[in-house]
């Protein structure tokens, strides 16, 4: 029988949960919502092949005005893989010129789950 390499089960209590969010003014909540869906295409391979990916969502709050990515690793040296992704920080400017304004973001160790 073949040797296996050990099967890595991710364990969500060490996990890091990254925060990116943006308000808008929501009168413009479909200019938002529009660069927000094509940014799928710049961003979705470049994500998939960073190491220690567990997650990641994109989300908006049309009616208050927000925009959120949230996106879940395995460690947090692998989230700070984001703080130089060319292909997302390409996506910035873009959302800011159309009025799209970025509070810090953030990278919380887990705590605790369900």
């Amino acid at each position: 029988m073949k040797d296996r390499a050990p099967r890595v089960v991710h364990d969500p209590a060490m996990s890091v949960i990254r925060i990116s969010k943006g308000k808008f003014d929501p009168k413009h909540a479909a200019e938002a919502e529009r660069l927000l869906r094509e940014s799928e295409r710049a961003l979705r391979q470049p994500l998939s092949q960073l190491a220690g990916l567990v997650h990641y969502y994109v989300g908006i709050d049309r009616e208050r005005g927000f925009v959120t990515n949230v996106s879940v690793w395995d460690s947090l040296e692998h989230a700070h893989q984001m703080d130089t992704l060319h292909a997302m920080l390409a996506q910035r400017p873009i959302l800011e010129a159309a009025g799209v304004a970025f509070e810090v973001i953030t990278n919380h160790e887990t705590l605790w789950t369900i």
